[in-house]
């Protein structure tokens, strides 16, 4: 049976930090605009999934039914240039936000949980379906080499294709990426307790899941800690329905 059929037919009969990592951000912070209202909110248009139950659309960054930001950067392991808008009409993505020298285990636990939907899509028939992005903002000491190193500790299967780690080639572009696209802001703090790190990031443990159209179907803001079981059942489903 196509994997996709199959997976309808499940979803048709289912769905009726770091030295400070941080919650969800607050509409203080928002720089964003036409965000939506309330906490009372139809299903979007273009979204397979259902409002979640926790409504953060007057949060900083995209939420339920925005478009995803569209951003280019290289991925040094792979040798090519990664657009997050290119798996439009092609691939439901799930994209976080991390670096390897994170002393707490917040960034490992992300990279974990992109790595098990990975191994349930291979395992599914539907890894081409699916495209996996982690960027990190640390390029400085997030070298190919790091990178290189890291993907085989994390166990991150680069044979399936549908992985990348974006680098932005300076700090300074990670920064913007991170804070003014994604509206999560991001600051280098010296690293104090930490005695083998110069600096740690305060940073925040997202995890977005985005449909084929571009859109945002879910946004875990508690990345790190989400039940995997979670975060597959909402993948599946999108993938199903779009």
């Amino acid at each position: 049976m196509n994997r996709r059929l199959y997976l309808r037919s499940i979803a048709a009969s289912s769905v009726v930090a770091a030295a400070g990592c941080l919650n969800s951000l607050s509409s203080g912070n928002d720089h964003r605009t036409d965000r939506g209202s309330g906490t009372e909110r139809d299903r979007a248009d273009g979204a397979v999934l259902e409002p979640p139950k926790r409504d953060l659309s007057e949060a900083s960054h995209p939420s339920y039914g925005d478009d995803f930001p569209a951003v280019e950067l290289p991925d040094p392991l792979n040798g090519e240039t990664v657009s997050t808008d290119q798996f439009e009409g092609e691939r439901t993505v799930l994209m976080t936000f991390f670096y390897t020298s994170c002393p707490d285990g917040v960034c490992p636990a992300l990279l974990l949980r992109l790595r098990r939907v990975q191994a349930v899509a291979a395992e599914g028939g539907y890894g081409d379906d699916a495209a996996f992005l982690a960027m990190t903002f640390d390029p400085e000491r997030d070298t190919e080499d790091a990178l290189r190193t890291y993907a085989g500790e994390r166990g991150v299967d680069h044979d399936a294709g549908n992985w990348h780690f974006l680098r932005p080639e300076r700090y300074e572009t990670a920064e913007e990426i991170v804070t003014e696209q994604f509206g999560l802001p991001l600051k280098k703090r010296d690293a104090n307790e930490h005695e083998d790190l110069e600096y740690v990031f305060p940073h925040y443990g997202y995890i977005f899941l985005v449909n084929e159209r571009g859109l945002v179907e879910r946004v875990y803001p508690d990345g790190a800690t989400v039940a995997t079981a979670r975060l597959v059942e909402d993948f599946e489903t999108v993938v199903a329905g779009t």
